[in-house]
């Protein structure tokens, strides 16, 4: 196989455009918890973008080894490296591997704290929600915990500690995944379906499940506004603080989310759904950015 074939089905076993949107998340975290700027460590820097790449990228390869059956049976998935045999599953197991040894390692040398995180993501993910996909709707519950210690991630790495706010960025993101993910399994269902992966709270695209992603939604608001409120509880001088103005930005991001999230629960259909999972991408990401603009340039 030519290098730039290689190269490819490396970028599509590990996923490269989900895990350089997880790595973003890390990034945001960690500059979130950062004194200044002056003070980064661009060294930790560089190996939390390249370890934390390595550990979702194992996890993705071990989620791909797993379901490699299924993975034949969906549309979506069927070209996959390992399903149509351009990578082997014993070759697949090795990248897997040697990426989580590299993560861990890159990890570990930021703090011990950042690669048992990042470790705890990987376990959870292979060995939990990848083997519940097919037995209740309640693996995304489940996901939804590794899929959110990226942004706590950042955190820890740069301050060697776990505390309220690196719990504030962690259920954020948390409450971010149910609306994002339930919007993919609405218009994905069909082809879900083929593998028997039933990822809708209710196991059917019906006005309960449009409702609770209403609901989440309205959860995630508030746990985005939580840094807004942190000097009026007592929490003075805090990293992660979000000013009026910047809550107010915030604030109408959510309102933003929400809108699609009823639009969704009007229409029932799969177009609705789409616009409501690419609308969740931008917010968690217009999110992060104003939370670092507001702590760079206040």
């Amino acid at each position: 196989m030519s290098a730039k074939a290689l190269y490819i089905d490396f970028k599509e076993i590990t996923k490269a455009g989900l895990s350089i949107s997880v790595v973003f998340s890390s990034i945001a975290g960690f500059f979130l918890g950062v004194l200044d700027f002056a003070s980064i460590s661009w060294i930790t820097f560089i190996m939390l973008v390249i370890g934390g790449y390595c550990m979702v990228g194992a996890s993705n390869v071990y989620n791909q080894i797993i379901e490699r059956d299924l993975d034949l049976l969906m549309d979506r998935t069927k070209n996959r490296p390992i399903p149509t045999k351009r990578i082997s599953v014993n070759s697949a197991f090795i990248i897997a591997s040697l990426l989580t040894i590299i993560g861990l390692i890159l990890l570990y040398n930021i703090n011990p704290k950042t690669a048992m995180f990042g470790a705890i993501s990987i376990f959870l993910y292979t060995s939990i929600y990848t083997p519940l996909k097919t037995i209740t709707p309640l693996s995304v519950f489940v996901g939804a915990i590794p899929g959110a210690i990226p942004f706590m991630l950042g955190w820890v790495a740069a301050t060697n500690s776990f505390s309220l706010e690196a719990g504030t960025l962690f259920l954020i993101q948390f409450f971010w995944q149910f609306p994002h993910f339930w919007a993919i399994a609405w218009f994905l269902f069909d082809d879900y379906k083929k593998a028997g992966f039933f990822m809708l709270p209710t196991g059917k695209k019906d006005k309960v499940t449009a409702l609770q992603i209403i609901l989440y939604t309205f959860w995630l608001i508030l746990a985005s506004l939580l840094p807004a409120i942190f000097p009026y509880i007592g929490i003075v001088g805090s990293r992660l603080y979000l000013s009026p103005i910047a809550a107010i930005f915030v604030f109408a991001l959510g309102l933003w989310m929400l809108y699609y999230a009823f639009q969704l629960y009007k229409k029932m259909d799969a177009p609705a759904a789409k616009k409501l999972m690419l609308v969740s991408v931008g917010y968690i990401t217009f999110l992060q950015v104003i939370y670092i603009a507001d702590k760079f340039l206040r």
